[in-house]
């Protein structure tokens, strides 16, 4: 009996040593795992540097551009500037224009029971419609970084009214460097260049404002506000002593100028960037059999398609000036059906509110005219 009692308390023995060392075998087994995991597992900060880096589009969605910096980007043109437009009732979008050259297309906009009295550089001037602050595509192109911010002034209809501006558009012709001027049938056509410098000095230094064509097409409807000095300076036919002799004075002066080319004997681009050209007629600047100008002998049709010869090749319509100064209603209306808004005359007179535009009124400039004379023609 007794033998059998110690036969199983060594057995229990025995299975409590057994147990005691499987234990200690699945205690060293376990801590074995999390050595190899802890072992093959990244440093934290070995972690966060090999992890991707999100994306911006999974961090956050991208902030809308400056879309005036767009504008500028998708022009390529590193001479380009951005215009935007400021004042009372005024909602335009940007405008892009190029540094160096004039301004092109500067809107007019409207308001009712209000006349557009032009575009400023300061809120100040607009204003005040201060003349020498106006800005209009007969000036150069000027931005800081790029930009530039305009300002539209008003004024009413009442004082548009009352102010009664006129407007002289000069016509020139022929240039000459002989004091005498030149003996033939023509002289009165050719001014001295001397005179023709003195009279673009006068208007440049004294303050003259240079509407452009569009500018003067709503100054006659009583649209836009135009200062009571404005002139327009104008030469016919593109002869080769304006391009040797008169185009160098209105550069030198800044003077914007128009020149009536006629397109079938000139063809060549604008010779400064103070010339603007436009039709004088392609092929209509010869007599007709009752030796009257084509322009009284064709049809309005006839009439139309030569000025639109003469637009392609010029790259504008806007404005023409009759040949010899003939026209009639058959003319007029041949101008309106090739898009040309205005037509310029050799009657003498000023353009007023309410003006034909298609008998535009001139002042002509003669050999001999002085400088008083200018003056006053001018005002």
């Amino acid at each position: 009996m007794q033998m059998r009692r110690d036969r199983r308390r060594r057995r229990r023995r025995t299975r409590t040593l057994l147990l005691a060392i499987a234990a200690i075998v699945v205690a060293a087994a376990v801590v074995g795992v999390v050595w190899v995991v802890n072992a093959t597992r990244p440093a934290p900060e070995t972690a966060a540097a090999e992890a991707p880096a999100p994306t911006a589009s999974a961090a956050e969605p991208d902030a809308p551009g400056d879309p005036i910096d767009e504008l500028l980007a998708q022009s390529g043109d590193p001479d380009a500037c951005a215009v935007t437009f400021a004042g009372d009732g005024i909602d335009l979008e940007p405008q892009l224009q190029t540094a160096g050259l004039r301004y092109q297309g500067l809107p007019i906009p409207a308001r009712d029971g209000l006349v557009f009295g032009g575009w400023y550089t300061s809120a100040d001037a607009a204003t005040a419609l201060d003349a020498a602050a106006r800005v209009n595509g007969g000036v150069l192109v000027a931005c800081t970084d790029r930009r530039i911010e305009l300002h539209g002034g008003w004024t009413t209809p009442e004082r548009l009214a009352a102010a009664d501006v006129r407007v002289p558009i000069l016509m020139y012709h022929q240039f000459t460097t002989n004091p005498a001027g030149e003996d033939t049938s023509l002289k009165l056509n050719y001014i001295y260049t001397a005179d023709f410098d003195a009279q673009m000095a006068y208007l440049a230094d004294t303050g003259f404002y240079f509407p452009t064509w569009d500018e003067l097409d709503a100054f006659i409807d009583g649209r836009l506000w135009l200062p009571e000095r404005s002139v327009i300076v104008t030469d016919d036919d593109a002869d080769r002593t304006w391009l040797e002799l008169g185009v160098p004075i209105v550069a030198a002066h800044e003077v914007p100028t128009t020149s009536f080319v006629i397109t079938k004997w000139r063809t060549e681009p604008t010779p400064s960037v103070w010339v603007d050209q436009r039709s004088h007629t392609h092929d209509m600047h010869d007599p007709g059999a009752n030796g009257q100008g084509r322009m009284v002998n064709w049809s309005a049709a006839e009439i139309a398609a030569d000025l639109e010869t003469s637009a392609q090749i010029l790259g504008a319509k806007e404005v023409i000036a009759y040949p010899f100064g003939h026209y009639n209603e058959t003319s007029k209306e041949g101008v309106a059906q090739a898009g040309y808004a205005l037509a310029r005359t050799i009657e003498q007179g000023y353009v007023r509110v309410g003006t034909d535009k298609l008998a535009l009124p001139c002042i002509r400039v003669n050999y001999g005219t002085t400088l008083g004379e200018f003056i006053a023609a001018v005002g």
